[in-house]
């Protein structure tokens, strides 16, 4: 593409096939001219995939973004092999020439990464944490940041214990295995029951390739729910975190160990909030009353008097009203009880100041 950054590739063919070897974290296309440009010598590029890399088939004229190399079917419509990296990260370089500095790949030449693991105990990278180490791909060519969170999970390592220590204990446990007593079936059910470091570095790899369709399909709806679900500490909810030395955010469970950074504290990964129950909708809510319609509701709760209750009622009602009453009620009585005089003539004037300060004082 226009923006890629890589260098230019020079191979010119009608058509061509492309095969693929991986060794760790490299992968190396060849591409072979067929036809009449067979005698062309075939292409070698080495990809590294960074953080966002990755290859995908689509039409060619539906192109995703950051598509910065393109491999062009012969077929209609034609298709496009992309690499894709949008945090441009990743890289190719021409030739067929792995970098020399990666040592032998976990997956596929396990017998030789371990024997290189275990020599080179002396090396001063190995006074290093263990976390920091596993992403050496002078020693673990192939190991990345989820991955090495999900090997010190499982065997409950903390992150920040020292590689030496870690790894020193595997000597012995190489001498056990290689009594000659032992019959192969019975060193597989050992590695299985009871799987170290180093074999985990090769098992849970090994276990994203078996499930790669699920997993990592562009294609499949949920590739990334089923990569999640497979996570057991990497971003889990209720695991910590740390940074490294090298920036690089580690998750673990438990203690970090004696070698963890000064001045960080363990950060948890905060759990998923629990979703609340909605209100049904069919439900009926409560309604808010005034007092009047609560008067109401217990009047009418009360049941209606017979005519003999309403008559005694009267009658007790009639003998209090000839009692001697209290209060205001006893000064109007007196009031009306008084026989009325006549009221003198008040003038107009006064009559109509009069009823201006009743409506203020009532105001």
């Amino acid at each position: 593409s226009a923006v890629g950054r890589g260098p230019e590739v020079p191979f010119r063919s009608e058509a061509y096939r492309i095969s693929a070897v991986a060794r760790g974290k490299e992968l190396r296309l060849t591409l072979s001219a067929l036809g009449p440009a067979a005698a062309t010598p075939p292409q070698d590029l080495v990809f590294r995939f960074g953080m966002s890399g990755s290859f995908r088939l689509c039409l060619a004229a539906e192109l995703p973004r950051h598509a910065h190399l393109r491999f062009l079917t012969r077929e209609s419509p034609p298709r496009a092999l992309c690499f894709v990296d949008p945090r441009r990260f990743g890289s190719w370089r021409l030739g067929d020439a792995w970098e020399p500095e990666r040592g032998p790949c976990v997956i596929s030449e396990y017998q030789a990464f371990r024997e290189n693991v275990l020599k080179h105990l002396d090396d001063k990278a190995f006074d290093k944490p263990i976390c920091e180490v596993l992403l050496n791909q002078k020693y673990f060519n192939g190991i990345g940041n989820y991955l090495r969170a999900e090997i010190l999970y499982r065997l409950k390592i903390p992150p920040f214990e020292k590689a030496r220590t870690v790894l020193e204990a595997l000597k012995d446990q190489e001498q056990e295995k290689k009594d000659p007593s032992l019959t192969l079936s019975k060193k597989v059910k050992l590695m299985r029951e009871n799987p170290d470091l180093l074999e985990l570095c090769h098992s849970v790899p090994m276990e994203v390739i078996t499930a790669e369709k699920q997993l990592f399909d562009p294609q499949h709806p949920d590739n990334y729910a089923a990569f999640k679900n497979w996570l057991r500490c990497y971003l889990v909810p209720g695991m910590s975190s740390l940074r490294d030395r090298g920036g690089r955010t580690i998750w673990f469970q438990g203690e970090p160990g004696p070698m963890a950074p000064k001045g960080q504290t363990p950060r948890k990964t905060p759990r998923k909030k629990r979703p609340q129950l909605k209100a049904d909708p069919e439900a009926p809510t409560p309604k808010v009353t005034s007092r009047t319609s609560k008067q109401r509701r217990r009047a009418a709760a009360k049941p209606p008097k017979s005519e003999e209750e309403e008559e005694e009622g009267k009658e007790e009602k009639e003998g209090e009203a000839d009692g001697p009453k209290k209060g205001r009620a006893r000064r109007r009585n007196k009031a009306t009880a008084a026989p009325a005089l006549p009221e003198p003539e008040v003038p107009l004037n006064v009559r109509r100041s009069r009823r201006i300060s009743a409506r203020r004082g009532k105001g």
